[in-house]
């Protein structure tokens, strides 16, 4: 597998690909599914498996205002390489090459850079300027040129057997707190990345749990509240309780993301980066009367927690 940022990387054209092109934001098990018809595709021809993304997101790069990504550029990437395609096209989204007409992408680009033989999108794809590329278009410039156009179903949820996955699905329910839902959708619990920062020294000494403070690293934030979750770091995996928002009990109004690291943890992880799969949301943020009424419901929402996260099999 190799991934490619700049198309100048291909000394030479390709040959005889199979081609996928998306935002893939979040990496759903839509995305999934349309990753292994690519595969499968591509083993059948013997030819090479291609998944095509951008960098930033289209609307952001037009100066339109995008919704908040479910995951940035480098883990979009770590999950798509979890497909084992043979080549990622992680390419940079410009203004020029928005204005790139439909037909001078297929032919110049997909075509003649790539050896496109065959192309597999969802039945809303648009592209080229103005997106006035569309599946009757590749169609027909499909039928002149020799490739052939495979549109999938929409991949709905196992459980409804109706409702279609899509991003703003997944958006939407992180945003809610409904975290818990998420899996049934993206295939995994959402997670949240961050850099461990120095506090405001109140977790231990005040309340008597040391917390992990995090600056965040992505854009899509649950809703504030208190949270089962699962933190990966340099040590492991760990049970956790994580608090998001602005801790109104200390009345300070700044936004921070709080993680109690659970199992005894006394290391260390201060400028390290973390990872916190977001598992279950327990509660609103509360303000307390005084600092023991919220030491003690802390205890409360980590005997919660490992109720839960003893019971969770991910």
């Amino acid at each position: 597998m190799k991934v490619i940022e700049n198309i100048n990387e291909l000394t030479k054209p390709l040959k005889n690909s199979v081609i996928t092109v998306g935002n893939f934001d979040g990496v759903h098990k839509g995305h999934q599914a349309l990753f292994r018809q690519v595969i499968k595709k591509a083993n059948k021809i013997n030819g090479i498996s291609i998944v095509i993304t951008f960098d930033p997101h289209p609307l952001r790069a037009l100066g339109k205002s995008g919704p908040p990504l479910i995951t940035r550029r480098d883990q979009k990437i770590e999950l798509i390489e979890l497909a084992e395609v043979d080549y990622i096209l992680c390419l940079t989204f410009t203004k020029e090459f928005a204005a790139t007409p439909p037909k001078t992408f297929i032919h110049d680009f997909l075509i003649a850079r790539l050896g496109m033989k065959a192309i597999i999108v969802g039945p809303d794809y648009l592209f080229g300027k103005n997106r006035e590329g569309n599946i009757s278009l590749l169609k027909k410039e499909g039928e002149k040129a020799g490739f052939s156009v495979i549109i999938p179903d929409w991949v709905n949820d196992s459980a409804t057997g109706t409702e279609r996955i899509s991003s703003t699905k997944i958006r939407n329910l992180v945003m809610d707190g409904r975290v818990s839902d998420v899996p049934k959708y993206l295939g995994r619990y959402y997670q949240i990345r961050g850099k461990v920062i120095k506090g405001r020294n109140r977790g231990g000494s005040q309340l008597g749990f040391p917390t992990a403070n995090i600056k965040l690293h992505d854009e899509l934030c649950p809703k504030f509240g208190v949270y089962a979750v699962k933190v990966e770091c340099t040590k492991g995996v760990f049970q956790g309780v994580a608090n998001i928002g602005y801790s109104p009990t200390f009345d300070d109004h700044i936004f921070t993301i709080e993680v109690h690291i659970l199992d005894d943890f006394a290391s260390d992880i201060y400028d390290t980066r973390i990872r916190v799969n977001i598992i279950e949301r327990l509660r609103d943020e509360k303000k307390f009367s005084n600092i023991k009424e919220l030491s003690d419901q802390i205890s409360k929402d980590i005997k919660k927690a490992k109720d839960i996260l003893s019971n969770d099999y991910s």
